[in-house]
């Protein structure tokens, strides 16, 4: 009998909109007629949602989401992401936006970000709650963002414990003093730091080198069962019990925005694991997925038209 494939359910405590402007020649001090606006619901965790969606798999964002704006939230998703499944936690407030700026002309981005005011303790005592209605031993639970620390980041240990208890195994891309508190913990599965937050676990700076990578992400193996490196156009790092890899697209074409490429990465990773496939193909799905989205060809594109014309150079890490 085959074994039921997982549930994603992504869980963020700092969702946001993200409004996104493109022009030419944009510099400071000047007017300029803008070429493209977007605006969409946004923040890491759903991002992995909205990822997954274009790979055409299915979803169930969880999380927080301003009172004020989420009947808003709730009809763009449906109607941009059907794969996903909204059940996020009413908070009150609005959810902050966030602005990002490129210049297409002279490939250079500016990404503005407001601060969070949605977790506090009543907010995230009624996620808890929510969570134990859906979380099962069937769900990877992704908890992506970032996580206010103090009496928050015990409240957000407190939702991991209740996912991890309802069988669910735990998936943490955040960054910060709750980066390393949370890895201690013990209860993540997978984790998915940058270079530069994988020296934030380690307590020292860590050179980009496959080696160096490999080594310290060797480390946390006692507390974590997978580490998941991204090296921005370095490609990206995997670490296992059994395996150690490293791995880059061939392909370079002109990237249009970096914005939400970590989460792309992440649900590349994640959407190849849940099918109970190797490192090495989890890995290259991965890469495949953020490339295509700094190219910019999401907006365009679909995954299963290009996903085989991608190529991947992966090797093994000793």
């Amino acid at each position: 009998m085959n074994k039921k494939q997982p549930s994603i359910v992504t869980i963020g405590f700092s969702p946001a909109w993200d409004i996104t402007c493109y022009g030419k020649n944009l510099e400071w001090g000047t007017h300029k007629h803008i070429d493209k606006q977007t605006i969409s619901p946004a923040g890491k965790a759903l991002n992995v949602s909205k990822a997954l969606a274009w790979m055409r798999q299915k979803s169930v964002a969880a999380g927080l989401w301003g009172d004020g704006d989420y009947q808003q939230m709730q009809k763009a998703v449906e109607s941009l992401w059907p794969l996903i499944t909204v059940k996020m936690t009413v908070a009150c407030g609005h959810t902050r936006r966030n602005i990002t700026v490129i210049d297409t002309e002279n490939k250079k981005e500016m990404h503005l970000r407001s601060k969070s005011e949605l977790a506090r303790p009543e907010a995230m005592e009624k996620l808890n709650a929510d969570l134990k209605d859906f979380v099962n031993e069937n769900s990877i639970c992704v908890l992506s963002g970032a996580i206010p620390e103090n009496e928050i980041l015990s409240d957000a240990i407190r939702i991991m414990r209740t996912c991890h208890k309802a069988g669910g195994k735990i998936v943490l891309d955040t960054s910060g003093p709750a980066l390393k508190e949370i890895i201690a913990t013990g209860l993540i599965w997978l984790a998915k730091p940058n270079v530069f937050e994988l020296g934030e676990i380690s307590g020292e700076q860590i050179n980009d080198s496959s080696a160096d990578l490999v080594e310290a992400g060797r480390k946390l193996l006692e507390k974590t069962e997978i580490i998941l490196i991204s090296r921005g156009k370095n490609g990206a790092v995997v670490v296992g019990r059994n395996a150690a890899l490293k791995g880059r697209c061939k392909k370079r074409e002109e990237v249009l925005s970096t914005v939400g490429c970590g989460d792309y990465l992440l649900a590349g990773f994640l959407s190849a694991v849940q099918d109970m496939s190797e490192l090495d193909f989890a890995l290259k799905t991965a890469l495949k997925v953020a490339s295509v989205k700094a190219w910019g060809w999401t907006e365009n594109t679909k995954w299963q038209q290009i996903e085989t014309d991608i190529k991947v150079d992966i090797s093994k890490v000793e």
